[in-house]
């Protein structure tokens, strides 16, 4: 039998991995009796665990949300952090099934003001997604501010800091934010540029609710994804490539695989026309490989010169010259 510290870890992962357990099965699994699961129940509330259990001979145990999050595993910005960089992940579709576990396994235990705070996160950003060569660092809490001004049409005051170094002190009325790439963007009306704009969170210092409710404006545009890209690409230093490609395949197989984060328009029927922004040409040029389809580089120069050398290289790979 295994000693009682592992064996109580094992017991908070199978409680961690399914929302319910009938005692008995649960003590099978663990290979202990009903008397020392009970036990081992116990002392996982001394540590903070909130463990529901039903009573009787049917009864059984479930990992509850708790008041605050279990000593010894994560804070509040951490669990924060972690929540939001997995949902990130899940919404891209890269995440998988292990990512979709750990989402739910945090969840489930966070206390409610965390869970209300991530899910204002959620329900306020939308993903736009392109490749980018960095991920930059965004603080939590000015997240959570931003993301419950978009959810409750609350006004907010910021701190902004431009690329060129410029401090400023903000009032906005926050539509939406904005996944994009690893960066996270608010779209918000300024109050003081009374104009649409758009925010580099990580630039955000500070921000707190004004405590003033509006009615929300109508954006002049349809799809806020695309509003940010066109604002992100349009004033952004030199090193942003537009990609343009015919890719003999037909259009929704392509769109199937590149659509979250690219634009595909029907050529033919068997051909497309693939069109995206991106900081890097390896991830087109390594995507665009991976399809196994015919391609023709329209945009930029430097990507059809990159595919070439690409070429030439995986030619000597195989032992022969090009």
């Amino acid at each position: 039998m295994a000693n009682t510290s592992s064996r109580t870890l094992r017991l908070l992962s199978l409680l961690q991995a399914r929302r319910y357990w009938p005692g008995p099965l649960l003590a099978d699994e663990l290979g202990i009796s009903p008397r020392t699961l009970r036990r081992d129940v116990d002392r996982l509330r001394e540590l903070g665990y909130p463990v529901d259990a039903n009573p009787g001979v049917d009864g059984g145990y479930a990992l509850a949300p708790g008041a605050a999050l279990p000593p010894l595993v994560v804070d509040d910005d951490e669990a924060m952090a972690l929540a939001v960089a997995i949902q990130s992940h899940v919404a891209t579709g890269d995440g998988g099934e292990a990512a979709l576990r750990a989402l739910t396994k945090l969840i489930q235990v966070m206390p409610r003001r965390l869970r209300a705070r991530l899910n204002a996160v959620r329900s306020s950003t939308t993903p736009a997604l392109w490749s980018s060569d960095s991920a930059a660092p965004v603080d939590h809490a000015v997240l959570s501010v931003l993301a419950l001004g978009c959810r409750d049409s609350e006004r907010i005051r910021f701190a902004y800091r431009a690329a060129n170094g410029q401090a400023s002190d903000r009032q906005a009325e926050p539509f939406q934010l904005v996944a994009l790439g690893q960066r996270w963007y608010l779209v918000a009306y300024d109050l003081d540029r009374h104009d649409w704009r758009t925010f580099r969170i990580d630039r955000i210092t500070t921000a707190e609710s004004a405590g003033t409710a509006f009615a929300p404006r109508t954006p002049p545009f349809e799809e806020v994804a695309a509003f940010v890209r066109e604002r992100v690409s349009g004033g952004a230093p030199g090193g942003r490539h537009r990609v343009e490609v015919v890719v003999e395949a037909p259009a929704d197989v392509v769109s199937a695989r590149f659509g979250r984060w690219a634009e595909v328009r029907a050529r033919t029927a068997a051909s497309c026309v693939l069109t995206m922004e991106t900081d890097s040409l390896d991830g087109p040029l390594f995507a665009l490989g991976s399809l196994r389809a015919e391609f023709t580089v329209l945009a930029p120069p430097e990507l059809a010169v990159m595919a070439a050398d690409w070429a030439a290289r995986f030619t000597r790979a195989g032992g022969t010259r090009p």
